[in-house]
């Protein structure tokens, strides 16, 4: 006894006032789910899969859908044919565009992809430069020199010998493309793919020109001016229109994009439009306050540092950083970090000098001998302050 087939609208999953587009959204998922190739060796995916394309090849094709709302599976039950899957013929449905859509997402390719043999840009080009931080910051104008091809004098950019010129490509036709059929699951399906006689562009040259060899392009070094306008930063590219490669079938030229490398700087740093830097101070200027220089982009301006700055101290220069590339009259700020330095060499005379500002000042060189004085007024025989035997005054202290 044959098994009872299910309603195709049920197949699907979709409701009988379902349009078109619905139908198809419906099929695809199933289709994609139950395929044979995502599903190697399942009886039952390949089952559901069939079930599916039989209910698709009917509820999309208008008439055989209206003969289905009439008359249920009835109406294809004679005269159906051997064709198909399970007896069910398929001969009538049009699987290409879902055949092309699956496959096209199961292999990362388009089955129906399709090339044109009208004009295209050329490709871009892509190079880079070296300048300074300055540079980068105030903009610069610099010279590169770099092969570029060029449409070849000789065949005039045709790649054919001169007296000849290109024939129609006899496999496709001068359309570039060609059209190939496979076998599956959905029946026969039409392909189209780009030709590889010509390469798409219908054309194929049976005599070459010698002095491009065919390519229709010689290449040549050149110098080219790049401007580069204040503010850019490191890895940002300048792009300079029609420099980059010929265009195919006339086509215009693609364009050259250049690549900005900053070098370092030894003393400043750049975070978007602020240049930070670090200037240290003397302990003088740091205790009285006083006048120091500070290098910027700019050159050396003179920085009034208050009485008592501590190291660490940051301050801002305003509008001494990086030009903005949308406005060139804006500008950030450069930040700087103040940091007190202590001399490592001092005469005899500087150290009793010291020692006299250090008496006036708290006498912090004395701090540890009066702790530990005081320790033993208070507790003369505690053997942790006397410095007796079994003493742990130097553990008590700095533990």
């Amino acid at each position: 006894m044959a098994e009872q087939k299910r309603d195709y609208y049920e197949v699907l999953g979709v409701d009988k006032n379902a349009d078109d587009a619905a139908i198809k959204k419906a099929y695809r998922a199933l289709a994609k789910k139950y395929h044979p190739d995502m599903n190697p060796g399942k009886q039952e995916a390949e089952k559901k899969f069939k079930e599916a394309s039989e209910a698709y090849a009917i509820l999309s094709d208008p008439e055989k859908k209206r003969q289905y709302d009439q008359f249920g599976h009835a109406a294809f039950e004679q005269g159906g044919g051997p064709g198909g899957f399970g007896g069910f013929d398929f001969s009538g449905a049009d699987f290409t565009d879902i055949f092309g859509d699956i496959f096209g997402d199961m292999f990362g390719g388009g089955s129906r992809r399709r090339t044109s043999n009208g004009p295209m840009k050329g490709a871009n080009v892509r190079t880079s430069v070296r300048i300074t931080f300055e540079e980068a910051v105030f903009g610069v104008e610099k010279e590169i020199e770099m092969t570029l091809k060029d449409s070849c004098p000789t065949c005039k950019g045709s790649g054919a010998k001169p007296g000849t010129s290109k024939t129609t490509c006899s496999k496709c036709g001068g359309k570039g493309q060609v059209v190939f059929t496979q076998q599956s699951f959905f029946g026969t399906v039409r392909n189209v793919q780009t030709c590889p006689d010509c390469n798409g562009t219908g054309q194929v040259i049976k005599e070459k020109c010698t002095d491009c060899h065919g390519s229709g392009y010689v290449s040549n070094r050149k110098k080219i001016q790049v401007t580069i306008p204040a503010g850019i930063d490191h890895g940002q590219s300048i792009r300079i229109r029609d420099k980059g490669e010929p265009g195919v079938n006339g086509g215009p030229r693609g364009d050259l994009l250049v690549e900005v490398m900053v070098q370092r700087h030894p003393i400043f740093q750049r975070q978007d439009y602020n240049i930070f830097s670090t200037v240290p101070v003397s302990f003088a200027v740091a205790a009285l306050g006083g006048e120091i220089l500070i290098d910027t982009v700019d050159g050396r301006v003179v920085y009034d540092v208050k009485a008592g700055t501590q190291t660490d101290t940051k301050v801002r220069l305003k509008g001494k950083g990086v030009p903005s590339l949308r406005d060139k009259n804006s500008r950030g700020d450069h930040y700087v970090t103040l940091v007190v330095q202590v001399p490592e060499k001092l005469s005899a005379e500087a150290k009793d000098l010291l020692r006299k500002f250090d008496a006036e000042t708290g006498a912090s060189l004395e701090a540890v001998k009066k702790y530990t004085e005081s320790k033993k007024d208070k507790d003369p025989k505690d053997p942790k302050d006397s410095g007796g035997k079994g003493s742990k005054k130097k553990k008590g202290l700095f533990r």
